[in-house]
């Protein structure tokens, strides 16, 4: 990375913050040298924390007392919160003068703040959640995590579309395939506006590699590059992935310490089950993003850890490598007649 890139960071976002924050930004900065941050939140926390870390000396600091709570409600949030450590730092990439925003802080506030203040895209009726998802051949993409809990048929036309072009221009995938997410294959399968959804996609071959419904069993298996849900379900499909994750590596443990003979074999695999831990580590794939809006915003999950939030902050510096905005605007321009 050769290009200065500044990010706008919600220091007081987030179960453990402004720790997690600052220490995560140190952590992306020997990763990326050229990363600038500018922290918003309470300064007699802040400032002290950076103070210790040199690779942060060059960071601005932008005082507020004002934080949105983790449980408050978005429409709450957008009413009382203008002057508040995450309005502030998306308003920077309002501005102009930060090229992204990263908030490990409240998912439903942030979506409503980011949409209000950063706009949709022209032809995007709603933004929606999106997030890299561990497959056994690779990585793929799913969308909406739990922006938008009642959809339609154009919704998730939209959606597809979006996933698209992050699995294009972000993962570097020529010609990503694209599947909705249905209780079946079969076309007669799913709620109405699933099905419509299908068939616009289908007419639409042309210009997207749509392959059908995809049912929950066969994300992992990685049949599909971009995963196309409502809100709902794509959060629900995420959780219970990330619940099974946790599932499995508390087998192994309890596995491999449950006897002599166990542990003696631990030893003489260590370095296969490290990279077996880390491959199902959740951190590894934190950072979402709010897709369709003027404007690039990574939200980080609220109970992550430092070594978490610079994988979310590397989420935020790959949107802004591949100019992924531009990028988007020109394919939706694209198609948007065709909706």
């Amino acid at each position: 990375m050769t290009k200065s890139i500044h990010l706008s960071l919600d220091a007081m976002g987030g179960d453990n913050a402004p720790e997690i924050v600052i220490e995560g930004a140190a952590q992306s900065k020997i990763r990326y040298p050229n990363l600038k941050f500018s922290f918003f939140g309470n300064e007699n926390k802040i400032l002290p924390l950076i103070n210790t870390l040199d690779i942060l000396k060059n960071s601005n600091v932008f005082h507020t007392n004002d934080i949105i709570d983790a449980n408050e409600k978005p429409s709450v949030a957008v009413r009382k919160g203008k002057n508040s450590s995450m309005s502030m730092a998306i308003q920077l990439v309002k501005t102009g003068k930060a090229d992204a925003l990263v908030s490990a802080g409240n998912t439903g506030a942030l979506m409503a703040m980011t949409k209000l203040i950063l706009r949709p895209m022209d032809g995007i009726t709603r933004p929606a959640i999106a997030a890299y998802f561990p497959t056994i051949v690779g990585e793929s993409c799913m969308l909406d995590l739990g922006a938008n809990i009642e959809c339609d048929a154009k919704n998730l036309v939209q959606f597809a579309f979006m996933g698209q072009a992050f699995a294009n221009i972000v993962m570097g995938i020529k010609n990503p395939t694209i599947s909705l997410l249905n209780i079946g294959e079969e076309e007669q399968k799913g709620l109405d506006y699933i099905r419509e959804a299908s068939k616009i996609l289908m007419d639409l071959k042309n210009q997207i590699n749509y392959k059908g419904f995809i049912e929950g069993d066969k994300i992992a298996q990685g049949l599909s590059d971009v995963v196309i849900a409502d809100g709902f379900s794509g959060n629900v499909s995420l959780k219970t992935a990330e619940g099974t994750a946790l599932l499995v590596t508390s087998y192994l443990k309890k596995a491999l310490s449950s006897s002599i003979r166990s542990k003696i074999g631990y030893l003489f695999a260590k370095k296969a089950i490290n990279d077996f831990r880390l491959q199902m580590d959740p951190r590894k794939y934190n950072g979402a993003v709010f897709l369709g809006l003027n404007g690039i915003a990574v939200k980080s999950h609220g109970g992550t850890d430092a070594f978490g939030f610079a994988n979310a902050i590397g989420v935020a510096v790959d949107m802004v490598r591949y100019n992924f905005i531009s990028d988007l605007k020109n394919k939706i321009s694209k198609i948007e007649n065709s909706l």
